[in-house]
């Protein structure tokens, strides 16, 4: 077999590979809500990846990329979400461009990656392009026919028109034509060039779009030098400012000392969690800037600054940590706390990196890794069912429970919510609780009944809660948090009927 018939037959293959997925793609999603076929189609893209890439099957830099996309996909398979199916793509791409370039540092793989995204949408166009300039014969080119037809064409619309105005007959059989409804078609075509815009790509990834070098390591040509009195002001004005800070929350926040008149500890808590995230993360950032500096005065300065902002962000911790024991816990504060830590362990790595003569790319890399780890283990856990059962089992009172929330959270919250049924003290709480449990169940049973939309977390948790209370019914229609509609006085007045009396 010669290298060109080769090359045809590994490009028939893709092509082949490329339907196959467009097929299945109209299958598990063209007019159906997807479940647990966005695993599905995620699996299967990443096997279809492998057969037909022999480069993939050779780098093992690629192949741990795959690994870390079939997780994914068996995550998305579990139960589906936005950033699962946003991290498989980042882990089909990598292991799409690794066996073209090797791995160097995260910054330069996002970069290379966005690029990839955006210019893989031509790449379809351009084989086309290609293949009809290779079997394309001369004197027959598509721009020679149409040229050709433009006359024949325009002309005879003109005379049919013309005739159709002079001759009823002729006006009646055009009034009787009817055309195909064309908008299905046309809708699945469209569906079907962007998931051939999507796959095309990783099969036939374009090394053009790989430049060598995105990003510069050499800050020192973009940013200037800051002088050394520049320095040790701005870190000493620095320094001051941030010990006020951290000396008020010492002796609010951490010691439990009353705050003054008219300041709730909820209040204290909440106004401050985020904005000092932002001053941590301006914080670093100067940091990166200054840590260049070998002045034993301005790297002790330094040291003492991050000092200062790590018990800042540990603060912000213990400022959401109040609010949630005074508002509830929700999948948004567990991600801010998750994002704090994050904050907090990109700091240590910032002095890290200044004590041991580590290289930004070293900085960027562990960042990058850290964020994927903590990323990774919140697809893997449900942040919804976790708040819920923390909110339920910490719940004081029937006034500590937040049944919209619970309520919005569907069937992440519905083993929480049997919990709560179970132990609720009154008939209301109880019976707005077990409203909410048959709404849920009835709106899974009938979510899981499409093969389409079923999942495999919903399918378990279902298992779980009729073994514990059984099936129940669909209930009629309520307020948010189970609360009945309300009752119209009018409506409860008695109707007077008008007739003879007895």
């Amino acid at each position: 077999m010669t290298v060109t018939t080769s090359r045809r037959f590994t490009f028939h293959a893709k092509l082949i590979g490329a339907a196959a997925l467009i097929g299945l793609a109209h299958l598990f999603f063209y007019g159906e809500e997807p479940g647990w076929t966005r695993g599905g189609f995620a699996l299967a893209w990443t096997i279809m990846l492998v057969l037909l890439r022999a480069d993939v099957r050779a780098s093992r830099a690629a192949r741990g990329a795959v690994a870390v996309a079939v997780m994914f996909g068996l995550m998305l398979v579990d139960d589906p979400g936005p950033l699962k199916w946003l991290l498989f793509g980042v882990s089909i791409g990598m292991a799409t461009l690794l066996p073209l370039r090797r791995f160097d540092d995260a910054l330069q793989w996002a970069g290379r990656l966005f690029v990839h995204g955006i210019g893989s949408i031509a790449v379809p166009f351009c084989d086309a392009a290609r293949i009809m300039r290779v079997r394309r014969r001369p004197g027959r080119s598509a721009v020679a026919l149409a040229a050709m037809l433009v006359v024949p064409a325009l002309g005879s619309a003109l005379f049919l028109t013309l005739f159709a105005q002079a001759n009823p007959l002729i006006e009646q059989a055009f009034a009787a034509i009817r055309f195909p409804d064309l908008s299905d078609m046309l809708a699945r075509a469209l569906f079907s060039l962007v998931f051939l815009v999507m796959v095309w790509s990783s099969l036939r990834p374009r090394r053009t779009l790989l430049p060598p070098g995105l990003v510069t390591w050499n800050s020192g040509a973009i940013v200037p030098q800051i002088g050394r009195a520049t320095l040790v002001l701005s870190l000493v004005t620095f320094n001051l400012i941030f010990a006020v800070q951290n000396a008020l929350d010492l002796a609010f926040l951490w010691s439990g000392a009353p705050l003054p008149r008219g300041v709730t500890l909820a209040d204290y808590a909440h106004r401050g969690a985020y904005p000092l995230i932002v001053t941590a993360l301006l914080a670093g950032g100067f940091v990166l800037l200054a840590g260049r500096s070998r002045d034993r005065l301005v790297r002790r300065l330094i040291l003492l600054w991050i000092a200062q902002n790590l018990l800042l962000v540990a603060s912000s911790i213990l400022r959401t940590i109040d609010y949630i024991a005074a508002f509830s816990l929700s999948g948004w504060r567990i991600a801010a706390l998750a994002w704090m830590g994050l904050v907090a362990f990109g700091l240590v790595l910032i002095v890290w990196r200044m004590l041991r003569g580590r290289s930004a790319r070293w900085l960027v890399n562990a960042n990058a890794l850290a964020a994927g780890v903590v990323l990774t283990a919140g697809c893997a856990s449900d942040l919804g069912a976790i708040a819920a059962r923390w909110n339920v089992a910490h719940a004081r009172s029937a006034k500590d429970i937040d049944l919209c929330y619970l309520d919005g959270l569907g069937t992440s919250a519905l083993l929480p919510l049997i919990a709560l049924e179970r132990r609720a003290a009154g008939p209301i709480l109880r019976d707005r609780t077990g409203y909410i449990i048959a709404r849920i169940m009835s709106e899974t049973r009938a979510q899981q009944a499409n093969w389409h939309s079923w999942t495999w977390r919903n399918a378990r948790r279902m298992a779980v809660a009729e073994k514990r209370i059984g099936l129940r019914p669909a209930p009629a229609p309520r307020l948010c948090g189970g609360e009945p509609w309300p009752v119209d006085p009018a409506e409860e007045q008695p109707k007077l009927t008008s007739g003879p009396r007895p």
